[in-house]
């Protein structure tokens, strides 16, 4: 649909709803409109992104409409075209697949709207589209410069890879790989595996990969967000292992709560908050002054039990 049609359809009352729906959050009135459209609304990463999004769209006075893509690239598709007759004046997409959400953002840009990645990047569109995510190669990197500090002697590693297709799963393997190269054969990369960013999966595909592994239990078990590490945790529960450090990336609170218990060992800080507020402040100074928009990368951190207690002995003190 061109932008013309679009704008025909929505001068000419035609309602198009997508599966996700379009309800607004934020109010109405005659504030500018924003669609926001996130991989899957099921993660809690994406949980914690939304609720930042909110509070910075009331400090903005804008209204933004949530879309959910449930990590499914056809359903994000529809939501933006949806969007777009529907009148919203600025695009953010966090898409689940790096390639096939260009034709959408496509349309957005023939549109002439405002439109920023977050989280995770695209590629193939007619324009670069600024992104503003982590640097999720450096933080692969440093989830394996950690497994190399802690196990000196060499470590037996399990890798669960986010969904694939995904820049950031892309981007973390990237990272990993290219840690372990550098740190030799004395880290063993003994399975790896997809598990889609789901804590179900991570859950079974870390008890299938166990009774796989008949040369022994792994030392560590790296996962690319923390919901894959959760099942992990599980995993190795209901297997009985103990000792088996298992590693993260989100710092979500659940995985924040388990690295003070000592159940797991690390999770990545890559900011959501800075990542989606900073978002929305670009699209809205686009919106409103004509502000270029500009890709921004965000230095992830490695958070362990040690970092947290510190950083909680500075508030105290503080």
């Amino acid at each position: 649909m061109t932008g013309m049609t679009r704008r025909s359809a929505l001068a000419g009352g035609v309602a198009i709803a997508s599966a996700g729906g379009l309800a607004g959050c934020g109010g109405g009135g005659g504030r500018d409109r924003i669609a926001v459209s996130f991989h899957n609304m099921a993660e809690p990463f994406f949980v914690v992104m939304r609720r930042e999004l909110m509070a910075e769209a009331t400090r903005l006075d804008v209204e933004v409409t949530v879309l959910d893509g449930q990590a499914n690239s056809a359903k994000q598709s529809a939501d933006i075209e949806a969007a777009l007759v529907q009148g919203v004046k600025g695009v953010i997409l966090a898409p689940t697949d790096v390639n096939a959400l260009a034709p959408a953002v496509n349309s957005i840009l023939e549109e002439g709207l405002p439109v920023i990645t977050v989280d995770r990047r695209i590629e193939g569109a007619t324009a670069p589209v600024a992104h503003v995510g982590a640097d999720n190669v450096a933080g692969g990197r440093m989830m394996v410069e950690w497994i190399t500090r802690t196990f000196p002697g060499g470590a037996r590693i399990v890798l669960l890879t986010g969904q694939p297709g995904s820049s950031s799963a892309i981007d973390r393997t990237r990272g990993v790989k290219a840690a372990l190269a550098a740190a030799g054969r004395r880290y063993n990369l003994v399975a790896e595996q997809s598990a889609n960013w789901s804590r179900d999966q991570g859950l079974t595909v870390t008890q299938n990969i166990l009774t796989s592994l008949s040369s022994g239990r792994p030392d560590v078990i790296l996962a690319e967000n923390d919901d894959m590490a959760f099942g992990a945790i599980e995993a190795l529960r209901t297997a009985g292992l103990d000792g088996v450090s298992v590693l993260g990336f989100d710092a979500t609170p659940e995985a924040l709560r388990l690295i003070r218990s000592g159940s797991m060992a690390v999770t990545i800080e890559q900011s959501p908050s800075r990542q989606i507020r900073t978002a929305l402040q670009q699209v809205v100074g686009a919106i409103r002054s004509g502000s270029p928009l500009t890709s921004v990368s965000i230095a992830p951190v490695v958070i362990t039990r040690a970092t947290l207690a510190k950083a909680e002995r500075l508030d105290e003190v503080a």
